[in-house]
């Protein structure tokens, strides 16, 4: 199988090893040493504060993403929420069900928030905003620049998941003044899917001790109290967590974040430049390196999907709903190569051949 989906992705043999391993026993000192670790390396990749902290959340990023909703929001605040697709749409759930106060920015299929829409809410006494800086279902990638500037304008607490983009786009998360960064083990990590991870800067480590989260799983108070001795609450995925171990520093090795970055952003460019003899339209504005998004223009994205993987082993990532026989999704991120972009490259070619696309 060659695998150009978003999650989970292609693992390098070194981390796939690790997985064929018998699972430890993790109350030890040992482990608390590797959590350590981990928690340093995520907040160096993801440029946060010294007095910033990580938890790692044995879960999908929709966990993080609730974790976070319970435990740093309740009914006083009123929140923002960037929708432009599956994962922003997904905010905007986590806050009906928990009752946080919320005002949703709806954009366009395909189209990047925009300064003019952001001004229409300046002013508005809102106290936190929400965004997915990668909305994955569409391929856009939103200006955290402008986001950030129009935040630290109106003193909002500012989320970002970043399950997709982190590690495939530039991201400085103290100087942007974000509050919350969420990511996860099986986009550009490399690792199998199970873990999310929170990191959180000394403001929102405040709110959470401030806040009544009325859960035990998702409790950040009682993993940021564990974390202080290298442990999780509750049993977690040790073995991907080992794996994550791994990969960080493997990362470290290889140069640190801004190497990877550029690695992804090169595969994405790559990629990009092969398609345009092709019949596919790209539809997003503002992409992430991590993944790009295909429009087929004279069949159905998800027939693409089926035929590729069907046909040639080849996995790309399909849409749902509405979107199913609109889009199909190329990854960027994961144990690829620019001769595995080649290989796809010549699948689509022969599909055109056969006249399936």
């Amino acid at each position: 199988m060659l695998n150009f989906t978003v999650g989970p992705v292609m693992s390098d043999d070194d981390i796939l090893s690790i997985g064929s391993e018998q699972v430890p026993y993790f109350r030890t000192p040992e482990f608390s040493n590797l959590m350590f670790e981990n928690e340093r390396l995520i907040k160096k990749f993801s440029k946060a504060s010294e007095d910033s902290r990580a938890v790692f959340i044995t879960g999908s990023g929709t966990a993080s993403m609730e974790a976070v909703i319970m435990n740093c929001f309740n009914e006083n605040d009123k929140v923002l929420i960037v929708n432009g697709g599956s994962f922003g749409h997904r905010f905007v759930e986590l806050c009906q069900i928990h009752h946080i106060p919320y005002d949703e920015i709806l954009c366009t299929t395909g189209k990047t928030l925009r300064k003019e829409q952001l001004e229409s809410y300046d002013g508005k006494k809102y106290t936190g905003f929400l965004v997915n800086v990668h909305e994955t279902s569409t391929g856009v990638h939103y200006d955290m620049n402008m986001i950030s500037e129009f935040c630290k304008k109106n003193k909002l607490f500012l989320v970002v998941d970043a399950i997709s983009s982190f590690l495939a786009d530039d991201f400085d998360m103290e100087n942007l003044g974000v509050d919350v960064m969420i990511t996860g083990s099986q986009k550009a990590l490399a690792c199998p899917p199970g873990i999310s991870i929170i990191v959180l800067s000394k403001n929102a480590i405040g709110r959470i001790e401030s806040n009544d989260c009325q859960c035990m799983y998702l409790n950040l108070k009682s993993a940021l109290k564990n974390g202080e001795r290298g442990q999780t609450p509750f049993t977690p995925a040790v073995g991907i967590l080992r794996q994550i171990h791994k990969r960080l520093n493997q990362i470290e090795d290889n140069g640190g974040v801004e190497t990877e970055t550029q690695k992804i952003q090169s595969l994405a460019e790559d990629f990009r430049e092969k398609i345009k003899d092709l019949p596919l339209e790209i539809v997003s504005d503002s992409m992430s390196n991590a993944v790009t998004p295909l429009h087929p223009l004279n069949v159905s994205a998800y027939d693409v999907f089926m035929i590729l993987k069907d046909e040639y082993n080849i996995w790309v990532c399909p849409n749902g709903g509405e979107l199913a026989d609109k889009i199909f999704r190329v990854g960027h991120i994961g144990a690829l190569t620019k001769e595995d972009n080649t290989t796809l490259i010549n699948a689509l070619h022969d599909l055109v051949n056969r006249g399936l696309l």
